[in-house]
């Protein structure tokens, strides 16, 4: 398929806007020839115009006739073949296995929200039937469920060109729910996100559905992503990014006449507590599991882990030797475009220059000259130190991880109770060390939304259990998930029918619906199953 640089897919206009820019390519550390076209006002109005039409119909579908769409994506996907790995790898530098990888777990997300809706208890179809005996007052009939929410905003993340991307979660989910949806695609990787469009829009044709459901623009400035808060027909924003990003995309949607929610994930710090029995017995296992997490995607995961905790013992300086000789081992990579290593590289130079701060690792190959190479480096700093200076908490964004030395238990309960808010929070250890440390674990249940035993934050299962999201600024909200099958209750709202005629009501709260639903019968929750 050959690249349009459009600056629009999924409708029609007569011109483009004038404003242009092109792809950097980390491998081949120069601009990639294909022009694409920012967004102009006008082209962000007719998207958002478009997709409330077509939500208007697209609400209307059975949960079949969506599912066969989501079906039809993840087939469109899978038929772009080496084409679409080709130009992902182009555009952000990602080996061919991760990518492989990443679009499987991309379609297979899509495959599995069809499942979702097609079962169809994720509308928690309620039902509370009437008890007219009832004294002093009458009690009506009232059903209730879940349902979509309007045309949804989705911004297409960096590290994740296509399952954070433009058929990513977020668009799964909201068009599971029955929302239409308008992709920003990132600037970074515009060529991938034009031929995920494609197949989108193809699937959308090829399921006989009208124009609307889905539309992609481009732009590499602010304003188009603003112009999309704003637009009055946004009910929603679904967003993966930075903290100053999703800040800023936050603060618009509350100005807004009628304020919207943003559904943001930040990032985070992620830390890991290695407890002493855990030192104690697999020092240098521990070192090559945590180096591989730290530099896996050349660290540019929300989930990596930045900070390391341990207590000072001579089994924690095995740990830190085997710790620096796996750093040390691991090669440069390219990072996936230059505003990320640019960052990478300032956000390291603070940190290093902060007072009590170490380095105490840094990879020594020399391919780090190019402009784009992210190399693996830690560093260490005293609990003390670290908890009198802020800067130290907030999230460095690539392979790079800070080891923070305790000399008390106290210390540990200290730092988790000076944590922002995490996506994640490990802890290392082992059963007796568990009973030592209970006062902590009840603290870092508050301050993560995952929370880890024995293992790694990094690696995300895609299931109906995972929550991937955590309290600010992790998140803007700490009771959804981006991640798994409940990220589609993010672009649903609850409707309540009191004394409706059943055949004018939704199937699911049709006394005839067979779907197994929680009936309220005289005040009682009964769990019960309607049968024809």
């Amino acid at each position: 398929m050959q690249l349009t640089g459009k600056n629009h897919i999924g409708f029609q206009l007569t011109a483009h806007s004038k404003k242009e820019f092109k792809c950097f390519s980390s491998v081949t550390q120069e601009e990639l020839p294909t022009r694409y076209f920012e967004a102009s006002k006008a082209e962000v109005d007719q998207a958002l115009k478009l997709a409330e039409r077509g939500f208007k119909n697209y609400k209307q579908l059975s949960p079949n006739d969506r599912a066969r769409l989501l079906d039809q994506i993840a087939l469109e996907i899978d038929n772009l073949g080496e084409t679409l790995i080709k130009q992902a790898q182009l555009e952000t530098g990602l080996p061919e296995s991760r990518l492989v990888g990443e679009r499987s777990r991309t379609t297979g997300q899509l495959r599995f929200f069809a499942q979702h809706i097609r079962e169809g208890s994720w509308v928690e179809a309620t039902i509370d039937t009437a008890n007219t005996a009832r004294h002093p007052v009458p009690k009506p009939d009232i059903r209730s469920l879940l349902g979509p929410i309007g045309p949804v905003v989705v911004f297409s993340a960096s590290n994740f060109p296509l399952a954070f991307s433009v058929a990513g979660g977020d668009t799964a989910s909201a068009l599971a729910a029955g929302n239409s949806v308008v992709v920003k695609a990132h600037a970074a990787h515009a060529g991938t996100s034009e031929l995920v469009a494609h197949a989108i829009t193809a699937a959308i044709k090829k399921c006989n559905l009208p124009e609307g459901i889905f539309s992609l623009i481009h732009g590499s400035s602010f304003e188009p992503g603003e112009q999309l808060v704003l637009h009055p027909s946004t009910r929603a924003v679904g967003f993966t990014g930075s903290l100053s990003g999703g800040r800023a995309l936050m603060d618009l949607a509350q100005k807004r006449e009628q304020p919207i929610p943003v559904f943001a994930e930040m990032g985070s710090t992620n830390p890991v507590f290695i407890l002493e029995h855990a030192l104690k017995s697999k020092p240098q296992a521990l070192a090559k599991q945590l180096a591989g997490s730290v530099t896996l995607g050349v660290g540019q995961f929300c989930t990596k882990p930045g900070l390391i905790i341990l207590m000072e013992s001579q089994e924690a300086q095995v740990f830190e030797s085997a710790f620096i000789d796996e750093i040390n081992a691991i090669s440069s990579a390219p990072m996936l475009h230059k505003g990320i290593a640019n960052s990478f590289d300032n956000a390291v130079t603070k940190t290093l220059a902060v007072s009590g701060v170490a380095e105490i690792s840094r990879s020594t190959d020399n391919r780090d000259a190019q402009q784009v190479m992210g190399r693996p480096i830690l560093a260490k700093v005293s609990a003390e130190a670290f908890l009198d200076t802020p800067l130290l908490h907030e999230e460095v964004f690539g392979p790079y991880s800070l080891v923070v030395t305790c000399k008390t238990q106290a210390d540990f309960e200290r730092i988790a109770n000076a944590l922002q808010g995490q996506l994640t929070v490990t802890i290392l250890g082992q059963g007796h060390d568990l009973a030592n440390y209970q006062s902590l674990i009840e603290v870092i249940n508050e301050k993560a939304g995952r929370l880890i035993y024995n293992g790694v934050p990094t690696g995300i299962e895609v299931c109906n259990a995972m929550h991937h999201g955590g309290p600010y600024p992790a998140a803007s909200d700490a009771r959804f998930t981006s991640v798994g099958l409940k990220a589609i209750k993010r672009f649903a709202k609850p409707v309540a029918y009191q004394n409706w005629p059943d055949h004018l009501l939704p199937q699911e709260l049709q006394n005839a619906n067979p779907l197994k639903i929680l009936r309220l019968v005289d005040d009682i929750y009964t769990s019960d199953s309607i049968s024809d």
